[in-house]
């Protein structure tokens, strides 16, 4: 979706991975921070975990975002349905299918089980393709 200039209606992006504890929730967190309220930014997982990777929050942290406060949630169908664009990231077939909603789908390592230093090179991929999607979003008004 790109919206028009002058456009009012604020994109949605929804951000799916499997458990909705690691890449979903930092491109959930850049997006958050790059856009702040010019988007509507979710995040779900399929399977939720019981709680968000330690070593992403602590990846996250160290460029200055918290998600301290986040918690993995279910995948629910009116989320997607609500969605402008659905990012997946690993999560397969689980995520279901609407007409009209974009889906598209970045193909990036699983940070579960691994340390921060592993997980640095996830985040600073995922902060690229959400700075790409910025612009492509919230393109520059002239």
């Amino acid at each position: 979706m790109t919206p028009t200039p002058g456009d009012s209606v604020k994109p949605s992006v929804l951000f799916v991975c499997v458990h909705n504890a690691g890449r979903s929730q930092m491109a959930y967190g850049f997006l958050t921070h790059l856009a702040g309220d010019r988007v509507e930014v979710r995040s779900a997982g399929s399977a939720p975990a019981e709680s968000i990777n330690p070593a992403a929050v602590e990846a996250m942290r160290e460029v200055g975002i918290d998600l301290t406060a986040q918690a993995p949630k279910i995948l629910a169908p009116d989320a997607v349905q609500a969605s402008d664009v659905v990012i997946t990231m690993g999560c397969g077939d689980a995520c279901p299918y609407f007409p009209g909603v974009e889906y598209r789908d970045w193909v990036l390592d699983d940070p579960a089980g691994l340390g921060v230093e592993a997980v640095r090179p996830i985040r600073d991929q995922i902060r690229k393709l959400v700075e790409d999607l910025v612009a492509e979003l919230l393109p520059a008004r002239g």
